[in-house]
């Protein structure tokens, strides 16, 4: 007998053994049975795991871009990536700063042009040095603060004017330039951690037309091994263009030459005084848009940018007057370096509604739409951090960083032709890309990218799902399983609904709010049409709200309410509701019709920054400046051709 273990003791452990025994004998019986079963007991054996919905931001700027560096930005790709994987850093004037909730992915694009420029002019190479219009920009960046500000919007109108000194004409071929883009592709792949935290290489090709804004964010699927084979491509000439249809030719020889996969999304169409979505080849002197346009144009660029730091771009209300949420963060007085003021006439070529109406009307003359894109959202941030809280909003720019008075800070303007410009107050804390990929990362967030299942918002963590199919009913909506009857029944988000004879489209729709945010206010469904004699047309429907308010005549519901208290400031979930799914059917269906549909979800009424600002600073807020916002998301749309 062992020492320590009693006769009653190893009875009891016999006594186990042998029930233990049949135990197992017992379960291997059943599983055996239940392998042989025509249907296992698992619901899920054989099943590909339903697609995730993972947050990020397509669109961020470090000190290695000239007007971001110039203007103070210290912040490096390596404290960006740190930033956003849910580290604290110090902000570019030594805030301390963390996010409440890192980041899925997230893309640094520092700006093709001018790589390696600003680290040689703060340094005061000789090459730079040579240049009197060098040395003027290494005592300006090196002064900091409105004098750094000062050089830096300098700069920005030099180069949209085309008006770059030689000497500071930073393109490929420039040892310096080689290098940082060395440097922006390391520290991608160094923090790239697929299923936790995925980064992609990417940068911005910074194209201006006489400072109209025509910038696209150019994204790579792959890693560094091809796309070190190039370096990006650049918008002054004479090696670089302006014209975005040679950015196309350049990726299209990147694919061919590497095996790659690379995708461009435009952005700040508010800016490109009507180049934005052109009717007309604005590069070949006005002639008539052709098929081979709108064949590259849809194949390169599948999302567009509708909501970041620089306003909203969904909607205009000059563009959408029956559309009392059209007018969200509206910039709407010039183009990017404000030598050219806005006219209503611009505007249908600037608002991502009105581009997708354009692209119906195209189609119809050219067979193919140029303006199929899905919606994603940025931040567009240049101080490397990317915040789109309310209550943890950095801004743009270092020069308008936390402090008493960054409402008032005054960026450009141009009194000469009646350009007020903008203050700092108008920024806005937007926003973020949604998308839904089989896992979180390169390859699935890129494939979901191009296949437009994603969404923006204005920087909350709304869940959206919209499908659109023939047979939905609201038992679809009440169903737990959701997600995988609108897979089996229609299409996502970003598809072309397949023609059937049969009644109007039917449409599955489900809001969940964010979870560490505001409640929803409504669910609303906005169409866009051209009808048989080429009219375009638009219409937004309320399709899902909470509380017992009700449409009236004209289609329009009652505001939700408002609990925001600007003393604190805060807000309470006490109006509007948690969750909100439906199926909807079109009335005004017309099968004739080329239409598109989209979600546009409403939260609550919350404090907007400047509320926050308000407070922590004790500052008078400026006239007119809004204290008060409705975040929301934005589904890309679903397309119906006849």
């Amino acid at each position: 007998m062992a020492p320590g273990i009693s006769a009653a003791s190893k009875t009891r452990r016999r006594l186990a053994t042998v029930l233990l025994c049949g135990a197992v004998s017992a379960a291997t019986s059943a599983l055996t049975v239940a392998a042989e079963a025509d249907t296992p007991y698992s619901p899920y054996v054989s099943e590909s795991p339903q697609r995730q919905v993972y947050f990020g931001d397509t669109h961020v700027h470090t000190g290695l871009s000239a007007d971001a560096g110039g203007s103070g930005t210290r912040l490096m790709p390596e404290d960006a990536y740190r930033f956003a994987r849910g580290e604290e850093v110090r902000s570019n004037t030594g805030q301390p700063v963390k996010l409440k909730r890192p980041y899925d992915f997230f893309m640094i694009t520092d700006h093709s042009d001018g790589m390696g420029l600003i680290s040689d002019l703060l340094e005061g190479t000789p090459n730079v040095m040579e240049d009197p219009s060098g040395r003027a920009y290494h005592e300006d960046f090196n002064a900091g603060g409105q004098q750094a500000a000062d050089a830096m919007f300098r700069l920005i109108a030099q180069f949209a004017q085309g008006e770059t000194p030689p000497a500071l004409l930073y393109q490929p071929g420039v040892p310096a330039y080689r290098a940082v883009w060395e440097r922006l592709v390391q520290a991608a792949e160094e923090f790239n951690d697929p299923g936790q935290f995925t980064t992609f290489i990417a940068y911005e090709w910074t194209s201006l037309v006489k400072g109209n804004n025509l910038h696209r964010n150019v994204i790579f699927r792959d890693d560094a091994d091809k796309a070190l084979e190039v370096v990006p491509f650049t918008m002054m000439p004479p090696i670089g263009s302006q014209n975005p249809q040679d950015l196309w030719a350049w990726m299209a020889a990147y694919e061919e030459e590497t095996g790659g996969d690379v995708t461009a999304i435009p952005h700040n169409g508010n800016l490109s005084n009507g180049m934005m979505f052109p009717l007309r080849d604005d590069f070949a002197n006005g002639k008539e848009l052709d098929a081979a346009y709108a064949k590259s144009r849809m194949t390169w660029e599948r999302l567009y940018e509708v909501t970041q730091y620089k306003g909203d771009g969904e909607a205009h209300p000059l563009l959408s007057p029956d559309d009392e949420f059209a007018d969200f963060e509206t910039w709407d007085f010039g183009n990017l370096d404000v030598s050219e003021k806005k006219t209503d006439a611009m505007l249908p070529g600037e608002y991502a509604r009105s581009g997708l109406l354009r692209g119906l009307q195209l189609q119809q003359t050219l067979g193919v739409n140029p303006y199929q894109f899905g919606f994603e959202g940025a931040t567009d941030t240049h101080t490397g951090l990317s915040t789109t809280g309310e209550d943890n909003f950095f801004s743009k720019f270092t020069t308008v960083e936390p402090d008493g008075e960054r409402m008032t800070h005054a960026g450009s303007s141009n009194p000469d032709i009646g350009i007020e410009g903008y203050t700092g107050a108008m920024y806005n804390a937007a926003g973020l890309t949604a998308v839904w990929a089989d896992e979180n990362s390169r390859t699935a967030i890129f494939d979901a990218m191009e296949r437009r299942e994603t969404y923006a918002t204005t920087g909350t963590r709304i869940t959206l799902r919209f499908f659109a199919g023939w047979d939905f009913d609201e038992e679809d909506a009440k169903a737990p399983d959701l997600a995988r009857r609108g897979y089996a029944g229609g299409v996502p988000m970003g598809s072309e609904l397949p023609r059937a004879d049969g009644d109007a489209p039917r449409f599955l729709i489900s809001a969940l709010r964010d979870p560490m945010g505001a409640n929803l206010d409504r669910v609303q469904v906005v169409k866009g049409w051209v009808n048989s004699d080429g009219e375009a047309q638009e219409k937004v429907y309320n399709v899902a709200w909470g509380g017992d308010r009700r449409v009236d005549d004209e289609g329009k519901l009652p505001p939700v309410g408002n609990t925001v208290d600007l003393s604190v400031p805060t807000w309470s979930n006490s109006i509007g509701v948690g969750e909100l799914s439906t199926v909807w059917q079109d009335p005004d269906f017309d099968a004739s019709d080329a239409a598109f549909y989209y979600l546009r979800v409403l939260e609550i009424p919350t404090p907007r920054w400047t509320a926050y600002d308000a407070v922590r600073f004790g500052v008078e807020v400026p006239e007119g400046v809004p204290l008060i916002t409705q975040e929301r998301a934005y589904s890309s749309p679903i397309w119906y051709t006849p």
